[in-house]
């Protein structure tokens, strides 16, 4: 079974304060991108597809010498569905599992990402396997909505959450595991009525469960790789954290 992954890495990362791309920002000496793709080639993936767009060159050059790493453009940044949507061609011909992530997450941990491969392989396949942590303080992060029977029904973003849903722990860690030609699909039911106008991955679980698809919440991440970098001041905490065991 081939393994894809796509690396969503198109941002400038205006909070950074700086032209430098966001996933080449060094974390402890190495672009935080570095670490996402040492962790899904730990982990078996057979080629990984890296989103760019701002400053692409400077990405694509730095990471010149990565093996079975291929690049497609996001020449507008749309959103995260939107990066998605511009690697349609890449996934046509693949039957299999693809995994998403983004590139400013350095925490990220190969068992994690094996845990979710194996969720995928299960009978009977779902068509997507987020990836979920509970976290003491999730504030900021969307919650998971589970049913009675602890069966997943949607992603809750904090600012659209009642107070009861606000005290749910298990957050959405934005990493995915899709059956490729299910997230084609549902690719095509993507809206943009939302505040930022955007296509958001963090729809998609909800239009597969409106196809009557198996969607399936796995919390089998670490807190920490919660950690993402959109200021130096998380770059700071990502660096610390880097340093010690979790």
């Amino acid at each position: 079974m081939k393994k894809i992954a796509i690396v969503m890495a198109a941002g400038k990362g205006t909070r950074m304060k700086s032209d430098l791309p966001k996933v080449l920002f060094p974390v402890r000496g190495r672009p935080m991108v570095e670490y996402v793709l040492d962790a899904l080639e730990a982990a078996g993936i057979d080629q990984t597809i890296l989103i760019v767009g701002y400053r692409s060159d400077l990405v694509r050059g730095t990471l010149a010498h990565r093996k079975n790493l291929r690049f497609t453009e996001q020449a507008r940044q749309l959103g995260t569905g939107h990066a998605v949507m511009c690697c349609r061609e890449e996934l046509r011909a693949h039957d299999g599992p693809v995994m998403v992530v983004a590139g400013d997450c350095p925490m990220i941990q190969v068992d994690s990402i094996r845990a979710l491969f194996d969720g995928y392989a299960v009978s009977p396949q779902p068509s997507c396997v987020l990836g979920t942590a509970n976290k003491e303080n999730p504030i900021g992060l969307g919650r998971i909505v589970r049913n009675a029977a602890g069966e997943f029904l949607r992603i809750i973003e904090e600012k659209d959450a009642d107070e009861e849903q606000k005290r749910i722990t298990e957050v959405n860690m934005s990493y995915y595991v899709f059956h490729t030609p299910d997230l084609l699909l549902a690719l095509n039911e993507l809206k943009t009525d939302n505040s930022q106008g955007e296509y958001y991955i963090t729809d998609i679980p909800a239009v597969l469960k409106s196809q009557n698809k198996r969607v399936v919440a796995l919390s089998v991440l670490h807190p920490i790789e919660s950690l993402g970098v959109n200021t130096v001041d998380e770059l700071v905490v990502v660096e610390r954290a880097m340093q010690g065991p979790f």
